[in-house]
């Protein structure tokens, strides 16, 4: 397993977004070498983890990245958070990064790219091959919206509190292949859907497969992207075990010719509205039963399913020991709330997020 995150770049003075992504980068790159790259606009920084088989190790990586990174944007007089969307700014189009490619998107795509600058956080699990890869997609989209709930960190959008605690996830539904992926029902039917996307110009090559889960085009994995930037590297760690363990699960269920649950396309669609709303905070559509349920009462349920492939991992303790303190003190959209309601003011919101992206999370607050 591996993960990308991608961070936003702040002037701690203003608390506005920077537009020095490439300074930073150069910066960074000193220490992280080829792991660290621009993105599509200037405020962003994306960064990589080597693979790992061992959730210890990958933690490591984490917390060391995100301390590199924030070290060079500091020697450029700047700061990093790793929030979904910028709480601060303006509407309108970003600055984009220089280069043929990027040109080419926001010809092809327009308004779209002005919402750019929302930032994710990518877990690759290694798969064999495609044909496995998306027998485990099958079995685990029905699990997408508690992802969305566990990880949502986006209650802000260019200076306003939008009401929901991912507003990432609802920017990225409105891209002409994204959310939920289907049912494939063999690699051809994967391969024939990808064809017609190409031929008639809906994305520019497969990169631009936004699903929550896909087939990575570059690399021997399967890829979740469904998840906002996490705040804490914890919760990083927390998704990717989690990950892990369900990608485990799932491979026991297609070796034993167990089935994939089938969800309605609409009720699942209609569940990620409901996390990317309410996230951890309120009730998610079990789609089992199609009622809803409280979010926190689902993960748990998903994290007993889970154990067996935890405790064959070695994850068990780690994985529940950050779910407990991230229940115990609340989502980070949340926190992000708590931290704007102390004396109402956004820029103690970008304070809070500058904190809590080198922090390990444990001081997070509720809001009162």
């Amino acid at each position: 397993m591996g993960a990308e995150e991608e961070y936003l770049l702040v002037d701690p003075v203003s608390r506005e977004l920077s537009a020095e992504a490439e300074k930073v980068v150069a910066e960074a790159s000193r220490e992280l070498g080829v792991r660290v790259t621009t993105e599509i606009t200037r405020y962003q920084v994306e960064v990589r983890t080597d693979p790992h088989t061992s959730l210890a190790g990958f933690a490591e990586q984490v917390r060391s990245t995100r301390q590199a990174v924030a070290r060079a944007a500091a020697r450029q007089g700047l700061r990093i958070i790793s929030s979904a969307t910028p709480v601060l700014g303006r509407p309108g189009p970003p600055p984009l990064t220089d280069g043929p490619r990027y040109a080419q998107s926001a010809a092809m795509f327009r308004a779209l790219d002005d919402e750019q600058s929302a930032c994710a956080c990518h877990i690759h699990v290694g798969v064999p091959d495609l044909a496995t890869a998306l027998q485990i997609s099958n079995h685990l989209r029905p699990w997408i919206p508690l992802l969305i709930a566990i990880t949502a960190n986006s209650p802000y959008w260019a200076g306003r509190d939008t009401g929901y605690a991912s507003w990432r996830t609802t920017i990225w539904g409105r891209w002409p292949v994204a959310g939920p992926p289907p049912y494939f029902e063999s690699p051809s039917h994967f391969e024939d859907l990808v064809a017609g996307f190409l031929a008639t110009g809906t994305v520019m090559d497969r990169s631009g497969l936004y699903w929550d889960i896909r087939p990575s085009h570059h690399v021997p994995t399967l890829e979740f992207r469904v998840a906002d930037a996490t705040a804490t590297a914890d919760d990083t760690v927390l998704l990717a075990g989690i990950v892990k363990a369900m990608a485990a699960t799932a491979l026991e269920a297609i070796h034993a010719g167990e089935p994939a649950f089938r969800p309605q396309p609409e009720m699942l669609r209609a569940a990620c509205w409901r996390a990317a709303r309410d996230g951890l905070s309120g009730e998610g559509i079990d789609l089992s039963t199609g009622r809803l349920s409280a979010a926190t009462t689902q993960v748990n349920q998903l994290l007993s399913w889970l154990q067996p492939a935890l405790r064959q991992h070695g994850d068990s303790e780690l994985v529940h020991t950050l779910w407990s303190r991230l229940r115990a003190h609340g989502s980070r959209a949340e926190g992000q709330r708590a931290a704007y309601q102390r004396r109402g003011s956004l820029t103690d919101v970008i304070d809070h997020l500058i904190s809590t992206t080198t922090s390990a999370g444990h001081n997070h607050s509720r809001p009162t």
